[in-house]
């Protein structure tokens, strides 16, 4: 990745000044809705810029030649450089680090009521096991041609997306949801996928802590505040977008501000001496 990681920042690690006055920082008080509009401008141009590096370039080389020398699903899935581009290219480069639960997860079959997709909480799983069917189609849907390439085209643009974090925090959760969320139509689906998930409840100042309640208690945390069939609506959707960016930001600059355990701690032993 260091091609990659050398287009974003400095030789110190420190973010590029270029990127962050185009896309705007917390840390130096940029609008992360003015970054947002940016980015979505400028999308296609830099999404080629990214698929253009060469450390993208070898992971999709390393996918296509994975895919293409597969004999089987569990094979397939068992090669790192393959499951890399995958999950990624399906908005879960998160679950990257969960290799045995990805395998098990995209081999099991759907139609089982008992199988591990059908259990899983996280409802990505499920439509990535449902796009490539593997337990029953085997390998004929991921080595047709055009699916290898719009999964490499996919890598590009959420490694792309992933990016925008380090100058904008939620930047990627904002273009993603904005693609997806007319497709919203329960409580269930919100709380099922982690991007809307987390633009919805962060718009509207729900606590993390909702978790550990159950379903139907987190459901009515959304739904008491925002008529689910408005997301049909562009404009409300990007109001609450915008309003996710906003708390984002605010969330941001209070955690960089607020003092950490160890300094509080340091003075208070300088208090005590």
């Amino acid at each position: 990745m260091s091609g990659l990681l050398s287009l974003f920042t400095g030789a110190a690690g420190i973010t590029d000044p270029i990127l962050s006055a185009l896309y705007g920082s917390s840390a130096s008080g940029g609008n992360p809705v003015q970054a947002l509009q940016i980015a979505q401008q400028k999308q296609t141009q830099d999404v080629a810029q990214v698929a253009a590096q060469p450390a993208i370039a070898r992971d999709i080389a390393a996918f296509t030649q994975g895919v293409n020398s597969a004999t089987s699903p569990a094979q397939l899935l068992a090669n790192p450089a393959v499951m890399k581009v995958l999950l990624t290219a399906s908005g879960m480069s998160d679950q990257i680090g969960f290799t045995a639960l990805a395998s098990q997860a995209l081999l099991s079959d759907p139609s089982n009521t008992a199988s591990l997709v059908n259990q899983l909480s996280d409802t990505r799983w499920k439509t990535v096991n449902q796009t490539y069917n593997f337990a029953t189609q085997g390998l004929s849907v991921i080595q047709t041609p055009s699916v290898i390439a719009t999964i490499t085209d996919n890598y590009a643009q959420q490694t792309w997306l992933n990016s925008l974090n380090t100058t904008t925090p939620g930047l990627s959760n904002a273009l993603s949801f904005l693609s997806s969320a007319s497709t919203i139509t329960s409580v269930d689906q919100i709380l099922g996928d982690p991007t809307m998930r987390s633009v919805v409840t962060t718009a509207l100042n729900i606590p993390l802590q909702i978790a550990f309640q159950d379903l139907t208690a987190q459901g009515l945390a959304i739904t008491s505040q925002i008529d689910i069939s408005r997301f049909s609506d562009p404009k409300f959707v990007q109001t609450i977008t915008d309003q996710y960016l906003l708390n984002m930001q605010q969330q941001a600059a209070t955690t960089q501000t607020a003092p950490s355990m160890d300094s509080l701690a340091i003075q208070a032993a300088g208090i005590v001496a």
